[in-house]
């Protein structure tokens, strides 16, 4: 136990366990299975804010195509799922049994080579990971060994994100389009659709969410953390102290890009379709907006701002539904300029100061109890002899009757 509580104390973790608390434990009890499978959904998407911790807020790099890798995890999971829900005996109505929908409707008449990987489940588990990695690593190689970022690199991620959604929609035939890859029920014959799967997924998501907190926890107090930091404050001191800058960046985009992959997947597991409209420039700015609410420098508080953002989008959209866009746009505002450093930042400057302060009083108070509480009461004095009664009323006689003897 004393070992278990000093490693949360080194990595400073204890965040992370009342987040996993919450997760774990509370919501499950508190929401019924239609708002736990929403709250999966969110969760999703914070494998994409905490890799943009890693890349924008340790790192310095601002991307805003993180779309791009949360999509190519998810059409990785979404290509095998389409696939086992292709078999010849479900699309035997079809004019070329055995093929996704989309392509017998686009005329395909055979499966293409590229998909045929991807009736292997190990395969694309591995692709999940590979695909958006190799993404990153080409588009960071390129981009930071000629010193291209700050705005620029941005810029071209948004490019990125614009140029494979209109990729995705154009190729109907082998990625189903606008529409994306829908009715996606079962992994290896599990129905994914029932109470009893979506409570695995969620917890599987809640699991593998922790883990790769704690992957980047471990990062960032290593010395890859502290070089990132150094990089992003003074970049060409760390340049002249001998280190290659670009293979850090390379590094930390292609942590991120492999972090929102897994997201991506475990959207893909838990809603049951994927489509491009969940690879654009749209999401890949609001993604970036979940982290910036929580805090960029904050892993535990990018989970709590994608919650946060999320659950206000769904609360906004079902009661106002004419104005919830407004709404966002003021809740992200009036965040932004409130608390630039987001929830963590609200923490860390005001309530954690106040709590601590509020302790202190309360120790000292208790410290500083009146003595009377405390000490013994003493004993009562001894009393003095008591007058006769005679002598008493001697002693209140004239002092001429005294005399004559009455």
């Amino acid at each position: 136990m004393q070992a278990l509580k000093a490693w949360i104390q080194r990595y400073q973790l204890a965040s992370l366990v009342l987040l996993t608390v919450l997760l774990a434990v509370v919501l499950p009890l508190a929401l019924d299975i239609f708002r736990l499978n929403l709250v999966g959904k969110y969760l999703t998407y914070a494998f994409v804010a905490i890799g943009l911790v890693m890349v924008w807020g340790y790192g310095g790099v601002l991307s805003l195509g993180q779309g791009v890798f949360f999509g190519l995890g998810g059409y990785a999971m979404a290509m095998f799922l389409k696939l086992e829900a292709s078999d010849p005996a479900s699309t035997a109505i079809q004019s070329t049994p055995g093929i996704p929908d989309f392509m017998d409707w686009n005329q395909l008449t055979e499966l293409p080579s590229f998909w045929l990987p991807f009736k292997s489940l190990p395969f694309a588990l591995a692709a999940v990971i590979a695909v958006p990695t190799l993404l990153a690593w080409i588009i960071s190689f390129a981009m930071f060994k000629r010193r291209v970022g700050g705005v620029y690199f941005a810029i071209i991620t948004q490019a990125v994100a614009l140029i494979l959604t209109v990729l995705i929609i154009g190729q109907q035939g082998y990625t189903g389009g606008v529409n994306g890859m829908t009715d996606l029920k079962t992994l290896w014959g599990w129905d994914t659709r029932t109470d009893s799967a979506k409570y695995i997924l969620y917890y599987v998501c809640v699991a593998l969410l922790i883990g790769a907190i704690v992957l980047c926890r471990w990062i960032q107090t290593g010395k890859v953390g502290t070089l990132l930091l150094a990089m992003r404050d003074k970049e060409d001191r760390v340049r002249f102290s001998g280190y290659d800058v670009a293979n850090f960046k390379v590094f930390a985009f292609c942590l991120a890009a492999a972090l929102s992959g897994i997201g991506g997947a475990l959207f893909t597991l838990q809603v049951g379709f994927m489509s491009p409209s969940f690879v654009g420039i749209v999401p890949s700015i609001e993604m970036v907006i979940y982290a910036a609410v929580g805090g960029r420098m904050s892993l535990v508080g990018a989970v709590y701002g994608t919650l946060l953002v999320n659950a206000g989008k769904t609360y906004f959209s079902e009661s106002f539904p004419d104005l919830w866009l407004f709404l966002m746009a003021g809740l992200f505002i009036s965040v932004t300029m409130a608390f630039p450093m987001g929830l963590a930042g609200l923490w860390e400057s005001r309530i954690a100061p106040w709590w601590k302060g509020r302790r202190e009083a309360l120790r000292a108070a208790a410290v500083q109890q009146p003595a009377v509480l405390t000490t013994p009461v003493p004993a009562v004095a001894a009393s003095a002899p008591q007058a006769k009664p005679s002598d008493a009323a001697a002693s209140v006689m004239p002092e001429g009757i005294r005399r004559q003897g009455v």
